[in-house]
């Protein structure tokens, strides 16, 4: 049926407050890493530093499901608002802290509040444009990550430069306040009046389950061996958590995630899919900058370059995605970003000191445009394949899967780094002495490298290239996946043409 809000709601204007919430989102990522070396020098705790990032994901990845419930329950607008106006909050008090472990606390709020905001922007742009018009609407979103990733580390080396580094956060309040006022006063939305019943007990359970998940996969293999007794521990609570989670959803009237969903193929496809894109595109971007400095010996100026290729080219596809996803339906727009996804692959793959720069940086454009014709297709035919009333769920379902993927990528593809280079270094010593892997930080900067013997340096970039290797052959794996992921996708699946199914 149609949305009854479509008539009265004025779609530039919301799409304007989404666009800016969403960039307000966006941005936190990327600002954030390049003030975090003089927010340590201030509040110290270097020990703690992961977490300032850890925590912010792990709150985030938490509540996407459960706001996209409460979105379909409730509407999109109460539930859009009130996740801008926790992470303003957090943003001010983070501004405020004076120690890390303050930071922490107030990025965790930040995190709540961040959940509500990417799905449920994305829900709205599914609610009040129809198929032919959302999938251009889509690049536009997409073109708002690409731009943030570019914007975001300039943005935050001027503050902590020329202001102070509380401006990284505070600079969120008049960006959200203009997106949440926006959205109140243009988005009409008729929600249908009726008694609703919270799932608590599911929406504990889900908390629990992913919240042990994911401090397994970020802190596995980095603070905790992988078959140590933490990591053992969680891994129990997991499983159980998972099983009454499943029981108490099959019999919840409202689940936080209806299951029955998951049954339809072109979810689960999507969903799998963007595990495995997630977990990809962590591959190139955590991990391309240091090939560029460390190996290249480049400025940061020069890897940010590198890696800005892989954001010109997302939205780029992202926007051709959109003009012909009617045409030729989901399935061959997903195929070909696969097809980009496993040439870029190749790319790294085949990446040599003599062929400098552009080569990782051409390999970047190209799993650009595989992650741009991808993720818009999952998320729109996610939208399409359900009525309004599970779009919340589904589209929070879609972002959800890419987070964990980002968070899997990000921590299996650590481990393989730190592996490889220290067992390369065990086997290589200088002088009879076994290197400390903590070299390879020395090798990224400039002046360190330039006071290290060059028996070191050459060793630890030997080690360092023979390491990125493993890590991008495990890139080119997950590219294979995901294009097996997408060859599973369903033929001729129906395509709904009107606003709200």
């Amino acid at each position: 049926m149609k949305a009854r809000h479509k008539k009265a709601t004025h779609r530039p204007l919301v799409l304007a407050s989404v666009v800016m919430g969403m960039f307000m989102a966006a941005i936190e990522g990327t600002i954030i890493a390049t003030a975090m070396p003089s927010i340590v020098a201030d509040l110290g705790g270097f020990h703690l530093f992961s977490w300032a990032f850890s925590i912010y994901l792990l709150m985030q990845a938490v509540t996407i499901p459960i706001y996209g419930k409460l979105a379909d329950l409730y509407g999109r607008k109460p539930v859009f608002v009130g996740g801008v106006a926790v992470f303003l909050i957090g943003s001010l008090l983070c501004g405020f802290a004076q120690s890390m472990t303050q930071l922490i606390v107030f990025r965790l709020i930040q995190g709540l509040g961040a959940g509500a905001v990417q799905p449920i922007a994305m829900t709205i742009v599914g609610d009040i444009y129809s198929l032919e018009e959302r999938g251009k609407i889509q690049g536009y979103l997409a073109s708002v990550w690409g731009l943030s990733s570019i914007i975001g580390p300039a943005l935050g080396g001027f503050f902590v430069q020329y202001a102070h580094w509380a401006w990284v956060f505070w600079v969120n309040v008049p960006v959200g306040l203009l997106a949440a006022a926006g959205l109140m006063l243009f988005l009409r939305e008729d929600v249908e009046k009726k008694k609703r019943q919270l799932d608590f007990p599911g929406s504990l359970l889900l908390f629990l389950l992913i919240g042990s998940a994911m401090v397994v996969f970020v802190q596995g293999g980095v603070r905790w061996p992988w078959f140590s007794t933490p990591v053992l521990l969680l891994t129990v609570f997991f499983l159980i958590a998972f099983v009454l989670f499943i029981q108490v959803e099959r019999r919840s009237p409202e689940p936080v995630v209806p299951l029955g969903m998951w049954k339809k193929r072109t979810i689960a496809v999507a969903n799998i899919g963007s595990v495995l894109t997630g977990a990809l595109m962590m591959g190139v971007s955590t991990f391309l900058p240091t090939y560029v400095q460390g190996v290249l010996e480049k400025s940061p100026t020069q890897a940010g370059f590198v890696l800005a290729m892989m954001s010109i080219g997302w939205p780029l596809a992202s926007t051709i995605s959109g003009r012909l996803m009617t045409r030729t339906g989901f399935r061959p727009l997903a195929l070909v970003g696969g097809v980009f996804l496993i040439l870029g692959a190749f790319v790294f793959l085949t990446m040599r000191e003599s062929f400098g720069p552009f080569w990782p940086a051409g390999g970047a454009f190209l799993i650009g445009v595989g992650m741009g014709l991808a993720t818009t297709t999952f998320v729109v035919a996610v939208q399409n394949a359900v009525e309004w009333r599970e779009r919340g769920a589904a589209t929070a379902s879609n972002m959800f899967a890419r987070i964990v993927g980002t968070t899997i990528g990000a921590s299996l593809l650590g481990g393989v780094l730190n592996n490889r280079l220290s067992a390369y270094f065990q086997a290589n010593p200088v002088d009879g002495t076994v290197l400390d892997i903590g070299l390879a930080d020395q090798i990224l900067d400039p002046e360190k490298r330039q006071a290290l013997d060059t028996a070191i340096t050459e060793t630890v970039q030997n080690g360092l290239v023979i390491s990125l290797h493993s890590v991008y052959t495990g890139v080119f794996v997950l590219a294979i996946l995901s294009m097996i992921s997408m060859a599973l996708w369903p033929r001729g699946e129906k395509r709904r043409a009107g606003t709200s199914a």
